[in-house]
């Protein structure tokens, strides 16, 4: 039996719409073009569209789609940022935020830093973005995401997709002023917590609400 993935996706967007997570049309623009069953195991394809997280590589997951637009949209990601994302996993929520900020497929236009700490992960996404038409504008690193990016380049967004016991300062030292950090902080049930970098360089802080997040490995993660 044929699965219509275009429209359970569609199904999936009108859903996020209606429990108001998908607020923009960038957003739901990019949760429309991005085929999330790209980005899961063959197995797990036909529950690409449920809204719930699924198991992937190294004991991780994919992030619900929910979270990925709550994500997104606190980021308010525009063409030409240039985003740093700590935890590639299975490579779906670059691909949603290269579908923003590089829509064209200009890959002059922004930059899309990726950093994933398990090898096998990195290798996963890197198929799973090519299948998906996204592969030339990702750049993937396999590092200790914990501690950044290791290049001197510093980012207007960073999306970190696992849970930190405390806030990484290497992220928020890599953060430009003006720009957006969100990420899982706690052990077992996190809070998400948008950091906003202010012209000075002050840092503000809000509580976007309690979730769930596998915990991020390496110097600043959880030991």
């Amino acid at each position: 039996m044929t699965v219509d993935y275009a429209e359970l996706r569609r199904e999936l967007v009108e859903r996020l719409e209606w429990l108001g997570v998908i607020r923009t049309e960038k957003v739901k623009k990019a949760f429309l073009k991005v085929p999330r069953e790209l980005f899961v195991l063959p197995s797990y394809r036909r529950e690409a569209y449920e809204d719930t997280p699924l198991p992937i590589l190294e004991g991780q997951t994919i992030s619900a789609p929910h979270m990925c637009a709550i994500m997104c949209e606190a980021l308010d990601l525009n063409p030409g940022d240039k985003l740093l994302e700590i935890g590639t996993g299975s490579g779906y929520h670059i691909a949603l935020c290269a579908e923003i900020i590089q829509g064209d497929k200009d890959a002059s236009n922004g930059i899309l830093v990726t950093v994933e700490i398990y090898p096998k992960l990195a290798k996963f996404a890197k198929e799973n973005l090519e299948k998906a038409g996204y592969g030339a504008l990702v750049n993937i690193v396999v590092a200790d995401g914990s501690l950044g990016a290791p290049t001197r380049i510093s980012f207007d967004k960073i999306l970190v997709t696992a849970a930190a016991p405390e806030m990484p300062p290497s992220l928020i030292e890599q953060l430009n002023p003006g720009g957006r950090l969100i990420i899982p902080v706690g052990r077992f049930y996190q809070d998400l917590k948008l950091v906003i970098k202010g012209a000075g360089g002050e840092i503000h802080v809000k509580s976007l609400g309690g979730c769930v997040f596998v915990p991020l490995k390496g110097e600043y993660g959880v030991k």
